[in-house]
């Protein structure tokens, strides 16, 4: 058996998405729907309910799928027999209507990705039996990473406070406040729960992290690269996008909205997503030869 990439890193980013649905778990298990947004199960069978649907978001199910190709590559070659329906069963959360923002009480087919990302953490278990569980050594673009990080969790701080079930207090953000989008009541400006903008921070958060290492096998590597780059870009849109709607257009300076990028399509938003990961892959994001564990590379 081969010895391939620490799993340092990925282990790092489960334990983020972990704390992540957690969070969900509890808190939509003891506020009042009304208090959340597009759920109404309550009690446990509604924390569970919206904790399944979670695991179908690109926050979990998309960050699983690189996770599971760093895996993967300390793996002996069977182990695709496991890798290959995993990533499969994640990818299905790209399925349009798979997450519904209009409804995010659970149904079977979130059972779906929720299952791939079962089998990917398995693999990472696996993988960190045949390689370890330490941290890749220190890399030149980690200051970079630690300031991204930085200012990442501090636009976040009222979803993390919404998330853990309470309004962030003080007047730097706009929270508690009242505001009636179109054709509805008015609600706090931060709904409590989970918010997409958060979503794209673990999506942000987890890029950085997974950037640190990667694959040595150079295909996985570049394949690993494009995923992990593609994470960071539509994550920072979509942290840009939530966070423009509800502390600039909510407060009044501007009628001017940034439009949705959740759902892939036809347009001048997803062009600059896609632009940007490949500007991202071009620098070789997650991909450059010091990101890349070398080692024994058999299998068997």
């Amino acid at each position: 058996m081969r010895r391939g990439p620490s799993q340092g890193e990925a282990l790092a980013v489960w334990a983020l998405l972990a704390a992540d649905v957690l969070a969900i778990l509890v808190v939509y298990s003891v506020l009042d729907v009304d208090e959340l947004y597009h759920v109404s199960r309550e009690g446990i069978e509604g924390g569970l309910s919206r904790a399944l649907t979670q695991l179908s978001f690109p926050s979990v199910a998309g960050a699983a799928i690189p996770i599971a190709l760093f895996a993967l590559d300390a793996l002996p070659r069977r182990a695709w027999l496991v890798g290959g329906p995993a990533i499969a069963l994640c990818a299905v959360f790209a399925i349009p209507g798979v997450v519904d923002q209009h409804n995010l009480d659970a149904r079977p087919v979130n059972a779906i990705p929720a299952i791939g990302v079962a089998l990917a953490f398995s693999l990472t278990v696996w993988a960190t039996r045949n390689a370890g569980a330490s941290f890749a050594p220190r890399r030149v673009g980690d200051p970079a990473r630690i300031a991204v990080a930085v200012l990442v969790v501090l636009v976040s701080l009222p979803w993390i406070a919404a998330e853990l079930g309470f309004h962030l207090p003080g007047n730097v953000f706009m929270t508690d406040d009242l505001y009636a989008e179109p054709g509805e009541g008015p609600t706090a400006a931060v709904h409590l729960g989970h918010h997409h903008g958060w979503m794209g921070s673990l999506l942000v958060l987890s890029a950085l992290i997974l950037s640190r290492s990667g694959p040595a096998e150079l295909w996985l590597r570049r394949v690993y690269s494009a995923f992990v780059s593609l994470m960071a870009a539509y994550g920072a849109a979509n942290m840009t996008q939530d966070f423009w709607h509800e502390q600039i257009v909510k407060r009044g300076w501007t009628s001017w909205d940034i439009p949705s990028a959740l759902v892939p399509r036809l347009s001048p938003m997803w062009g600059l997503i896609i632009a940007a990961t490949v500007v991202l892959y071009a620098l070789g994001f997650g991909r450059h030869a010091e990101n890349a564990t070398t080692g024994d590379t058999s299998r068997r």
